[in-house]
């Protein structure tokens, strides 16, 4: 999954739907930062959390 994620893509976090739909800004390793609409930019370990892609935010 690691490798799919790049910057301004956009995904959501499998556990925290309330955070809404977050922009990819950096990945680094296994370190992705995002920023979430409701939470703001978050330090994500890709290898404990597999970010979901979203290919239609319409």
């Amino acid at each position: 999954m690691l490798s799919l994620l790049e910057p301004g893509m956009l995904v959501r976090h499998p556990t925290q739907p309330d955070w809404g739909l977050g922009q990819v800004q950096s990945v680094i390793g296994a370190r992705v930062t995002v920023n979430f609409e409701h939470q703001g930019k978050t330090t994500i370990n890709s290898q404990e959390v597999q970010l979901e892609p979203v290919y239609d935010a319409g």
